[in-house]
């Protein structure tokens, strides 16, 4: 007698279904047609994000430098399978992605600069792997930020990682000229 393994197929998800689906009020992000669903994480986090998105927009629009982003807006990175990421905040240069482009769904385009920010239901050390995998794609900057120990680890793709303190001053080096913030306003609330 043979018998046959039944073998659940995994359907792969598009870009586009994620974002039908997230019109039906799913969340989440799709790791090569996969859905990872997230949720809130917070208004600490919410007020991190706005801190710095904010004070890095202020540097960013009048200086017509790109665009800065929230997690909501989704970055696609992969096709076929689809990729999409949420990065809490995203620095995305002109030079990559023109201001006169309107852009609706997903951007598909390598951010400059990401954020990450720790937030009380993820692992550091996925997010560590979560940094490194910006780094792969070619993000040039990554900020991994730790509230509960108020610093942001500095990721340059070319070079050692470097953990700022309260007492620091993060700056946004070639990757957002003339953007400097104290790290303790970051965390101002």
């Amino acid at each position: 007698m043979t018998t046959t393994a039944a073998k659940s197929e995994v359907k792969l998800l598009t870009a586009d279904d994620l974002l039908r689906l997230h019109s039906e009020g799913v969340r989440g992000e799709l790791i090569r047609g996969v859905l990872h669903k997230t949720v809130a994480n917070g208004i600490e986090h919410g007020e991190i994000v706005m801190n710095l998105g904010g004070m890095m927009r202020n540097v960013v629009r009048p200086n017509r430098l790109g665009r800065v982003v929230g997690s909501d807006a989704g970055i696609r990175l992969e096709r076929n399978p689809d990729t999409v990421r949420e990065p809490d905040i995203a620095f995305i240069s002109a030079e990559k992605l023109s201001l006169d482009t309107r852009v609706r769904g997903y951007a598909e385009v390598v951010p400059d600069l990401v954020v990450e920010i720790i937030s009380p239901n993820d692992r550091p050390v996925a997010m560590y792997d979560k940094a490194q995998m910006w780094l792969r794609f070619g993000v040039r900057l990554v900020l991994l930020i730790d509230p509960d120990v108020r610093t942001v680890t500095v990721m340059p793709q070319d070079g050692p990682a470097q953990t700022l303190t309260d007492a620091d001053t993060l700056d946004g080096g070639d990757v957002l000229p003339g953007f400097s913030c104290a790290v303790s306003d970051i965390f101002d609330l």
